[in-house]
């Protein structure tokens, strides 16, 4: 979808907005956001341009953020927390900073599986982390779980980061929740066993690893891969096309995948304005523009996705509920400290 088309869409998802909330309330909101500014600022001046309300962009880490609003307090000037991670978000509604809220629109937008059972956070994009492989070097059939990835076959062939990242945490923290924690701990000893070099790097180095011939597959979110193939450096794209994507886990509980999402900050004083922006973030055109530019998929079924993510196929994803992952995080940062997951 071009992107053109895309701020048309924006604009519908605006004209069907309540009245300009700038006429009766708050005429601004502060965003906090751990998003890359240029990956959210266009969205936001469109639902500046639409409703009236300004939205003052706040970036930074995403840890960082939520410490900022901790140690602000009441006096926090943020209205809205927007993260990656289902873990993250999970961390800032136990550290008190985030207020339950409920939205019909929400709710109709964002299947119950991606949101907080609390009404704490809810899902914007979906963020999938299947296993990548090098074309030729691997046969796809012999790949079928994350589970197989401890199997002694593949000693020395894995790439993945360390267990500080909380991308693995939250994959680990999901397969605790499938297998439970003793299994879970075997099988990440006999991952660790199987890695063809200590973790280092994000998830973008696993894959030129891979294609450096220091591993055969690497595990890695598939956005990484789409910016490297849709991104202006013809070094990467060169590497991201030796790789496929192989989902795994499709014969059981699917593909493990993880959100970026939103939450309303409980010291708000914007709450309106705040749940209002949030809504229009999981609107249909601005979950396309996600998948169009940041090669994410949307959270509900039905809405139009890049031709890069079309091209790797469709698959089953794990319905989890994510808030899980944020539940049974520490339990999966001990079991990786004991596997030796470093």
């Amino acid at each position: 979808m071009r992107i053109s088309a895309l701020v048309s869409g924006l604009v519908m998802a605006l004209s069907a907005m309540a009245a300009p909330l700038g006429s009766a309330h708050a005429a601004e909101v502060n965003l906090y956001s751990a998003r890359n500014e240029a990956l959210i600022k266009p969205l936001l001046e469109r639902f500046t341009e639409q409703s009236g309300v300004k939205v003052n962009l706040i970036t930074g880490k995403a840890d960082a953020l939520l410490k900022r609003i901790s140690s602000e307090g009441r006096n926090t000037p943020a209205d809205v927390l927007l993260t990656t991670d289902a873990g993250r978000l999970h961390r800032a509604k136990v550290a008190g900073v985030t207020a339950p809220f409920e939205s019909a629109l929400l709710q109709q937008r964002v299947p119950e599986q991606y949101r907080d059972p609390q009404g704490h956070w809810y899902g914007l994009s979906l963020r999938a982390r299947p296993i990548m492989y090098v074309k030729g070097r691997v046969d796809p059939a012999e790949l079928s779980s994350y589970e197989a990835l401890a199997e002694p076959k593949w000693k020395g062939r894995i790439c993945i980061r360390s267990s500080s990242n909380i991308y693995n945490q939250s994959l680990v923290a999901s397969l605790i929740a499938a297998n439970g924690k003793a299994e879970t701990e075997s099988w990440a000893k006999g991952l660790v066993k199987n890695l063809a070099r200590p973790p280092r790097g994000g998830d973008r180095d696993q894959i030129k690893a891979a294609v450096a011939g220091q591993c055969d597959i690497a595990v890695a979110n598939t956005y990484y891969l789409a910016g490297m193939l849709t991104g202006g450096d013809p070094e990467q794209r060169a590497i991201a096309e030796q790789v496929a994507v192989f989902w795994p886990n499709q014969q059981g509980r699917g593909a493990h995948v993880n959100v970026s999402g939103a939450a309303l900050i409980k010291a708000s004083k914007n709450r309106e304005a705040a749940i209002a922006l949030i809504e229009f973030l999981a609107s249909d055109a601005s979950q396309q523009w996600y998948a169009e530019t940041n090669g994410e998929y949307p959270v509900r079924e039905g809405i139009e996705v890049s031709e890069t993510l079309k091209a790797w196929g469709e698959f089953k994803a794990d319905d989890l509920n994510l808030g899980r992952l944020g539940e049974l995080n520490p339990e999966a940062l001990m079991l990786m400290d004991r596997a030796g997951w470093r």
